[in-house]
């Protein structure tokens, strides 16, 4: 396996960069020396635009150098990407079927970290998820991703997320909620290795 040359983050449903995952992931890597570039924009809160965006950032790029994390929506959007390059894939509390869980959410929302940033969610983005929808990983597909769920996630149904990526490499946790409030204590470590990055323990870990 190689190690990618660039590592492009997809942020959730009302999220951003300013995640707490997210920021860990930077973090992380400002550690090595060589790192794979950090790509995480903000994302748009049509799907397609969303997917188009992402593409471009990585237009010219060898798939073979390419790595994603994607959490809850971000998730469903790296499955969609992987499934299109061949990458490896981390899949964090990934949405299985976000156009269903969404459709009541079609309104004016707000960002979580910025909650005076508002953005219209629309019936046509619905449609959009539809359209983008990776389906069912094979055996193949699945060996390239690493899907990490949380058994007591508040926002989506853990055993929904784990049959849909039965045949992927699963950690399932007992705790840490939607947001994995833990992931940079437990999970941060194995799924910057599945990726194929070698990273030095942090001070705190010692």
């Amino acid at each position: 396996m190689s190690t990618p040359t660039h590592l492009l983050y997809f942020h959730g449903f009302r999220s951003s960069p300013a995640s707490a995952k997210a920021r860990q992931v930077a973090a992380r890597l400002a550690e090595l020396a060589d790192a794979p570039r950090w790509l995480c924009p903000q994302l748009p809160a049509s799907p397609r635009d969303a997917m188009a965006a992402a593409t471009a950032l990585l237009d010219g790029v060898d798939p073979r150098g390419i790595a994603l994390i994607g959490s809850s929506l971000g998730g469903y959007y790296a499955a969609a990407l992987a499934a299109r390059l061949g990458c490896r894939a981390a899949l964090l509390n990934p949405a299985v079927d976000p156009a269903r869980d969404l459709s009541a959410r079609i309104g004016t929302q707000s960002c979580w970290h910025e909650p005076q940033l508002r953005f219209e969610f629309t019936a046509r983005h619905v449609d959009e998820l539809h359209a983008i929808d990776p389906g069912e990983p094979d055996a193949k597909a699945a060996s390239r991703l690493l899907v990490v769920v949380a058994r007591d996630d508040e926002v989506l149904d853990w055993r929904e997320m784990t049959q849909r990526y039965r045949h992927a490499k699963l950690r399932v946790a007992e705790h840490g909620g939607h947001a994995l409030d833990d992931f940079a204590q437990h999970h941060l470590d194995a799924v910057l290795d599945f990726l194929g990055i070698a990273i030095p323990p942090s001070k705190t870990d010692r």
